[in-house]
């Protein structure tokens, strides 16, 4: 009996080392982080019956955060200023998901137009009677030198991004306090912690949510059940690329979509786990990064990031590879390090 636990242990030590050898030569985690990923708790099953608004539902970020959610049976109101394109989107909801029509709610929204975010909550709360997570994701993108843009474009992606966004949260918010309870999930961007050239306005939209949430944050210290994250995703193929500001306001640019320095995720793969970021707990880390494949990611070997900037994450938001204090330490400038003429030809 003693030669055959010898015998078993002699086989079984290499293999579990071998395992761990090849994750960490080829995952982004290791094997404990990937079994807790493959059969640890999912916290996307909380989402089920919540009530979710998302702006920006028409395309790209906030359609793949629709489709997901459907998925994870959260009853959804869907804005955007494209009538047509939200029910569209309505209908592959239903049509991947068990959700019934009056599970999904169809309500076109324009940021700019403030003096009606006050009607279009009062509908959301008449219709569903709640209002669980706020997802803050519509918004509009830049691309442009600073000495060639005007101070009007800036002036318009400051109304859209920033105070179309606060307009919103401002009704929302009283709504959560009353009931105690919520989750505000604001779409930031890495450049709102960080500059990027050719998108000067852009960035100081996304720097001014960081500030206004980040303020508004210890605010709430009476409401624990209130949770207020920002989300900060990389460069995503979508349509707010083709949807850009350029030097004038009426003057739109075509899609970026190759040669740039950093690899364009997919929405689908830029948010595979819609409860990691919708669920955060009480005194959690509060700030979510999600890329992917970056080339200044692989100077730091992670393929993957999707952590907090506080403290160690929960499992379902797991720190890749160890080296996010090497990561902090570098010069973003080298993430858009190309030549700005180059930079300006990227169209299809």
């Amino acid at each position: 009996m003693d030669c055959w636990i010898v015998s078993a242990l002699s086989w079984f030590i290499p293999v579990y080392l071998l395992i761990h050898l090849l994750c960490f030569l080829f995952a982004d985690a290791d094997f404990t982080l990937l079994w807790a990923s493959l059969a640890g708790h999912k916290p996307e099953r909380k989402l089920k019956g919540l009530v979710v608004w998302i702006t920006g539902a028409s395309s790209g970020i906030g359609e793949e955060l629709a489709y997901q959610l459907a998925k994870c049976g959260s009853r959804l109101i869907l804005s955007a200023r494209r009538e047509d394109e939200l029910h569209r989107v309505k209908r592959h909801c239903l049509e991947t998901s068990n959700l019934k029509d009056d599970d999904v709610l169809v309500l076109p929204l324009d940021l700019l137009e403030r003096t009606s975010h006050e009607e279009r909550t009062k509908t959301v709360i008449r219709y569903f009677g709640n209002i669980d997570i706020l997802i803050n994701n519509g918004g509009r993108s830049q691309r442009s030198l600073f000495l060639e843009t005007s101070v009007d474009v800036c002036q318009a992606l400051m109304e859209l991004n920033f105070l179309g966004t606060v307009s919103l949260t401002k009704q929302v918010l009283p709504h959560m306090t009353q009931q105690g309870r919520g989750s505000i999930v604001t779409v930031s961007s890495l450049v709102g912690l960080a500059g990027a050239p050719l998108a000067t306005g852009y960035c100081a939209t996304k720097h001014a949510l960081q500030g206004f949430f980040n303020a508004l944050r210890p605010e709430l210290t009476d409401y624990p059940k209130i949770l207020i994250s920002m989300v900060c995703p990389g460069p995503i193929q979508s349509q707010i690329i083709s949807n850009v500001f350029t030097e004038e306001l009426n003057k739109w640019e075509s899609p970026m979509v190759s040669r740039r320095c950093g690899l364009h995720s997919s929405p689908s793969s830029c948010f595979t786990t819609p409860g990691s970021m919708l669920l955060r707990l009480p005194g959690s880390s509060q700030t979510c990064w999600e890329g992917r494949e970056f080339k200044i990611l692989k100077l730091v070997w992670m393929q993957t990031l999707h952590t907090s900037l506080n403290q160690r994450p929960p499992e379902s938001c797991v720190l890749r590879k160890k080296h996010f204090n090497v990561f902090l330490k570098l010069d973003f400038g080298f993430f858009f390090s190309i030549q700005k003429e180059e930079f300006k030809d990227m169209t299809v």
